[in-house]
């Protein structure tokens, strides 16, 4: 595989890995900090009370994010989305978020939260530039809404949160659920149902094995296929067309028009060939991966004195070196390689 850069006839120029995968999209993880403690991210009985975190001085600074994401905006990105742990506990947020929506090639801004804190800052989110958010949002059951945060927040705060944003202008608004066997499954049809005809988007994700502490067992993962089947069952669906190269979510249309479910199959159905995505966790680690074992440090080059051209190169080496395709190697294997990655709530789902 060459590393050149020119366009094919079916895709568009820019930057590619090994595998001819552009950069497109970021992930900004502005706060390993969560207000939540859902067991299959952050499980109460290693983040609790005691656990370090983060200090103010280890986490990247706005100019500092701002300044890594204009050189990665060079090198092909067009579409960012801030995550945490929970972004909406870092202070400020919307000072970020209007420069990054300002940076010259930046298409899209998104956010991705759990929803509790969103009805406070939807309006001044919007003010700032951001476009779209997506909302964490496993049941409307409230005891198996409790159970999945880990004992935190509630239902009606979320739902708040997402009322707000529409009211606001962030849309197109999706709400993610992360679907497990015997826990939330049971759940699927509310969901659907609650957001019919409200022009909010719902998507189901497949229980990932993202990091090394969720306890993941492979036969606690709803296949999307067997989702599709019992949705269908009660809703005729049809499917859509990607929205863009790279959407990571399988789309379908309601049939009756009240609304839009997609899918998204990380285990049964991988997707790396088409990963356009690299994460930046808040203390400054880049990721090419979603279940990485390791990261490129890009703190102490910022504070370090480095220039721009040498962070240049260095990024663009990162991501024409590029390979991995983990998800693709798990379906392989049926699990996962035994090696230590990252945590999701460092870096962002």
């Amino acid at each position: 595989m060459t590393h050149s850069d020119a366009p094919t006839a079916s895709a568009p120029a820019g930057l590619r890995d090994r595998r001819g995968r552009l950069l497109r999209d970021l992930r900004i993880s502005v706060m390993d900090r969560c207000n939540f403690r859902c067991p299959y991210c952050m499980p109460r009985e290693t983040f609790h009370e005691s656990y370090r975190f983060l200090g103010s001085h280890e986490r990247l600074s706005f100019d500092e994010i701002v300044r890594v994401t204009r050189l990665l905006v060079r090198l092909g990105v067009r579409k960012l989305r801030l995550t945490g742990g929970e972004p909406l506990l870092r202070p400020n947020l919307t000072d970020l978020i209007g420069d990054l929506s300002a940076i010259d090639g930046v298409e899209d801004v998104a956010l991705t939260t759990n929803g509790t804190l969103l009805a406070k800052y939807a309006v001044e989110l919007r003010a700032a530039g951001l476009q779209r958010v997506t909302v964490s949002l496993d049941s409307l059951d409230p005891q198996v809404f409790m159970r999945m945060s880990g004992g935190f927040g509630g239902v009606e705060e979320a739902l708040e949160g997402i009322e707000q944003a529409r009211r606001a202008g962030l849309g197109p608004i999706k709400v993610n659920a992360v679907v497990q066997r015997g826990v939330n499954d049971h759940t699927v049809f509310e969901l659907v149902e609650r957001f019919r005809g409200t022009g909010v988007i719902v998507r189901f994700i497949e229980y990932m094995d993202v990091g090394n502490r969720n306890h993941w067992q492979r036969d606690a993962v709803v296949p999307s296929r067997e989702l599709l089947q019992r949705i269908a069952s009660r809703w005729p669906l049809e499917p859509l067309q990607p929205s863009y190269h790279g959407e990571v979510a399988d789309r379908y249309a309601l049939g009756d028009g009240s609304g839009e479910v997609g899918f998204i199959s990380s285990v049964t159905q991988p997707f790396c060939g088409d990963c356009t995505r690299a994460r930046l966790s808040s203390d400054g680690v880049l990721y090419t991966c979603l279940f990485a074992t390791r990261g490129t440090p890009l703190r102490d080059r910022l504070r370090g004195g480095a220039c721009d051209d040498d962070l240049l190169d260095a990024l663009r080496a990162l991501w024409r070196d590029r390979s991995d395709n983990y998800s693709e190697q798990r379906r392989g294997s049926l699990a996962g390689d035994g090696e230590r990655k990252v945590e999701m709530f460092y870096i962002g789902g």
